[in-house]
Formats: C-alpha cells, sequence, structure tokens
C-alpha cells in the first residue's frame, strides 16, 4: 500500500515532467474547437485547403475545426496572429512558399519567423511553376528563349508583382541561363496572362492551376516545367532541366503548422492525421480539381523543406537585387 508522503512526491515528480505533463495535455485534447487561420482572402487555393482539412480534421479529432480567413500584407497579418496565439494546439495556420519560403528573404522587418515561431505539422500540396510564351513571340521552346535573348531581343516577362514567385521563378532562370529579360510587375497573374495573350510581354512565369487554362486552350505556349518532374496536369510539357537547363526549380507549396512549442505529441498526432487524409480518395480528387499534386511531408520532412526553401529564396533575392518599396 502507498503511504500518503509517497504518494505526494509521485505526484510532484510528475507535476515537475515537462514531457508527461505535454503528454497527458495532448491525450486530453482537443476539448474544444480548433481554428486554422488562412493568411489568404477565401476562395483561394489556400483557403480552398485549408477548408477541405478542416472537415477532415473534423471527423478525425472530434472537435469542430474552423478555417478563420485573416488576409492582409502578402498573408503577412494572418501569419503573425498564429505566431502569437498561445502554443495548446488550438491555433494552427496555413502556411505557404510566400509567407514561410520567400517573405523571410524579401521582408527585413517581418513581424514573425517562420523557423522560429512555427512548429511545422506536414506539407500539403505542391504546384510548380510554369514557363509560358506570347504565341506571337515565336518562342517554342528553353532553347529558343535563351537563343533569342542572347542574340539581344528585347524580352519583356511579366509577374504577379515584384517578389512574387512568379518573379523569382524567372529571375532563378536568367541566373541559370546568363541571359537579360525586363520586368513588368502586374497587379496579379490575371492581368500579367492577359498581357501574355495579347503579346504586350513575351514570357511568364505562373503556378499550374493557373496556367493550365491558357495552355490547354491554345491561348499561349507552355514552354517548361519549373520542377525536377513533369506535372501531371501537363505531361507533354518537359522540365527546363529537360532541355539542358539546370537548377530553375520553382515549386509553391501550401502547409500546415503550428506555434512554436506546441507540445509534441499534438503535433505528432497532426502530422499524422494530415498524412493519412492526404491518402483519402475524396481528398485527392479535390486536389487533382485544383491541380494541386499531394505532398505528403511529416514534420520532420517539412522542417527541412522550410529550411532550404529559405536558403534557395535568399540567394535568388539577394543576387536579384530584388527588393519591396
Amino acid at each position: 500500500m502507498i503511504d500518503r508522503r509517497t504518494l505526494v512526491l509521485s505526484l510532484a515528480a510528475t507535476a515537475a515532467s515537462p514531457l508527461t505533463t505535454s503528454t497527458a495535455f495532448a491525450q486530453a485534447w482537443p476539448t474544444k474547437p480548433i481554428r486554422i487561420i488562412v493568411p489568404f482572402p477565401a476562395g483561394q487555393a489556400t483557403d480552398i485547403l485549408a477548408r477541405m482539412m478542416a472537415d477532415q480534421l473534423t471527423k478525425a479529432l472530434g472537435q469542430q475545426v474552423i478555417a478563420e480567413n485573416r488576409p492582409g500584407a502578402g498573408g503577412q497579418i494572418g501569419a503573425d496572429v498564429a505566431a502569437k496565439a498561445a502554443p495548446d494546439g488550438y491555433t494552427l495556420l496555413m502556411v505557404t512558399i510566400s509567407t514561410h519560403g520567400i517573405s523571410p528573404a524579401l521582408y527585413p522587418k517581418l513581424p514573425y519567423d517562420p523557423q522560429k515561431d512555427f512548429a511545422p505539422i506536414a506539407n500539403i500540396g505542391l504546384t510548380p511553376q510554369v514557363l509560358m510564351t506570347s504565341l506571337k513571340s515565336g518562342i517554342g521552346s528553353v532553347a529558343d528563349l535563351i537563343a533569342k535573348a542572347k542574340a539581344g531581343a528585347d524580352l519583356n516577362y511579366g509577374s504577379s508583382g515584384n517578389g512574387s514567385a512568379s518573379h523569382l521563378a524567372v529571375e532563378m532562370l536568367k541566373s541559370a541561363a546568363g541571359i537579360k529579360l525586363t520586368h513588368v510587375p502586374f497587379k496579379g497573374n490575371a492581368e500579367a496572362q492577359l498581357a501574355l495573350q495579347s503579346g504586350d510581354i513575351q514570357l511568364l512565369s505562373d503556378a499550374v492551376p493557373g496556367a493550365v487554362g491558357p495552355v490547354r486552350s491554345g491561348k499561349v505556349k507552355a514552354i517548361g516545367i519549373a520542377d525536377q518532374r513533369r506535372s501531371p496536369f501537363l505531361p507533354d510539357v518537359p522540365t527546363v532541366a529537360e532541355q539542358g537547363l539546370y537548377g530553375v526549380v520553382a515549386v509553391g507549396w501550401i502547409g500546415l503548422s503550428a506555434p512554436a512549442k506546441t507540445p509534441e505529441p499534438i503535433l505528432d498526432k497532426l502530422s499524422a492525421e494530415v498524412m493519412r487524409i492526404l491518402t483519402d480518395p475524396a481528398v485527392l480528387e479535390k486536389m487533382k480539381s485544383l491541380s494541386f499534386v499531394p505532398a505528403k511531408e511529416s514534420r520532420q520532412e517539412f522542417e527541412a523543406y522550410i529550411a532550404i526553401e529559405n536558403t534557395k529564396w535568399r540567394k535568388i533575392i539577394q543576387d536579384a537585387s530584388v527588393t519591396i518599396e
């Protein structure tokens, strides 16, 4: 029989153990609704994936999971809200190449640190950039583009804005090929796409979801996929590397993270659930309709990936002297 003193000492030791306390907390979690902060407006791909995940996690966890839009400043407002939230597993954040890959290198006074302030849970979806040319340009391949540029042709490329993934993907191409192209930033991909179709610009890089329609309808010419493998949504378009130019890999991504110091058992549980969700046929069909490839990267893999992305985009931004006024 355990005497009172032994019991008290045992309880004290348990209370003093962060691991035991964390595990006990995680076993009881969740006991109330969970919010997933979406740092972009409703209706965009990040929002759609967040709501899909919220529905699936609600079923898996037995508590309501709600997607909450907190847009503004290119995702910085929502990310900052999540970074400052209590690390108790009840606030999560949809993170993207913008919030956690490019912005840290682009904005010297970012209100959050993408690596120190967050604990990655899982990478969810991937979508590479597609290099497209105007039909009026006569450019049908990466080799054509390089040849014309080196011959002194005046070539303009559009983007969805200074410092955007569509801008930096072409800067990566310029650096790898050693060519000069003139950047023409637009207010968004839709405007840039219209300029490409009219021939006002000769080149544009856009993520697969924005490129599929114009390419398939024959309004523009896709000359290369900025990834290590071809896109299943544009299988006839070769990668840039297949055409002899290496190092041009610009892949957008959307994942899930939590505030730093969220208990490890909770992170493990969420990561396992997301991995399971990404094997569900209905989920895979939904992602296919959005032209996203499932990433299926666990906590540790996603954490390493974010660190690599930070380093890669920082170099591209510095080498191209890209600044935001």
